[in-house]
């Protein structure tokens, strides 16, 4: 039973963990304008935040008994923005090498 409550509670954590990185769209509809620094702060933030969801997510669908559809909306969650990290980077770096 307490293992059940420490995993009921580490999904609870993988979903608002992987739900934080779209914060970053609060500041797109309120038409927001951050200055570089904070922007770059803040994406840096994002790439960790999404990275780290999934990583909580993989360990929390990875066992059987703690799958549910909040972990697997988590995952599905982080692993979209881990592709679209990914793809954000490897278009910077061709761009980069084309110019």
């Amino acid at each position: 039973m307490e293992v059940k409550k420490k995993m009921q509670k580490l999904s609870l954590s993988e979903l608002i963990v992987s739900l934080l990185p779209l914060a970053t769209l609060v500041t797109v509809f309120l038409k927001i304008n951050l200055p570089d620094g904070v922007r770059m702060v803040w994406a840096v933030c994002n790439i960790v935040l999404a990275l780290s969801g999934l990583l909580l997510s993989v360990i929390c669908v990875k066992s059987e008994e703690s799958r549910s559809v909040v972990n697997i909306m988590s995952t599905i969650i982080s692993v979209v923005l881990a592709l679209m990290i990914f793809g954000i980077v490897t278009l910077a770096l061709v761009l980069n090498f084309l110019q």
